[in-house]
């Protein structure tokens, strides 16, 4: 288990921004690699409403379960590994194995019982140490649409803000206001829901 708070600044790019930075800081196809989100809340939306977000990601190397939480500047993510078993429960089914995230879920007093699945984001993910963080280029797709996005994460907001924002400006790349995977995600989703109706 790990709990830790992430900070992190993101902007959505345009196909040809997206192949721009990925030329400007060398990576390579082989630097890419695939993982992919389910993402959870209950069929009201509480999670979301409080700003908060329950995802299995996986990977090559396993899954892991994260719970991302509102925490001053950023978010306190507290995530535990899953095994095979405890993955194929929460997704057919929504039940949260025990350990650190369902306790922290316990703690908000929050009904975990009534947690299911929304469906899943799969992104091509690249990264590497960039000055004092890491960047991050990532290219997904989820309910018929894909997005570009790059992420830069640090410990020190302030220090973090400054060099995103002169990364982006090098490259004459807008700042655009970017909600994060699952908001975009649950975005697409009641757009769809409504579509259907």
């Amino acid at each position: 288990m790990s709990q830790e708070i992430e900070i992190e600044f993101k902007n959505l790019l345009t196909k040809e921004e997206f192949n721009r930075l990925k030329a400007h800081l060398q990576f390579s196809d082989s630097d890419f690699f695939k993982q992919v989100n389910y993402y959870f809340d209950t069929e009201d939306f509480l999670l979301k409403r409080h700003g908060s977000a329950l995802r299995i990601r996986e990977t090559a190397s396993g899954s892991e379960l994260t719970l991302k939480e509102p925490a001053g500047e950023g978010l306190l993510e507290t995530t535990q590994p899953l095994n095979i078993g405890e993955k194929k429960t929460m997704l057919l089914m929504g039940v949260l194995p025990d350990g650190p995230v369902k306790e922290q879920l316990r703690k908000r007093k929050f009904p975990f019982e009534r947690i299911m699945c929304f469906g899943s984001l799969t992104t091509e993910r690249a990264e590497k140490k960039y000055r004092s963080g890491l960047v991050v280029l990532d290219f997904s797709s989820y309910l018929n649409q894909h997005d570009y996005e790059i992420e830069y994460e640090t410990e020190d907001f302030k220090t973090g803000q400054k060099i995103f924002h002169e990364l982006l400006q090098k490259e004459n790349i807008p700042l655009r206001k970017t909600a994060n995977k699952i908001a975009r995600f649950y975005e697409a989703k009641l757009k769809q829901t409504d579509e259907n109706k």
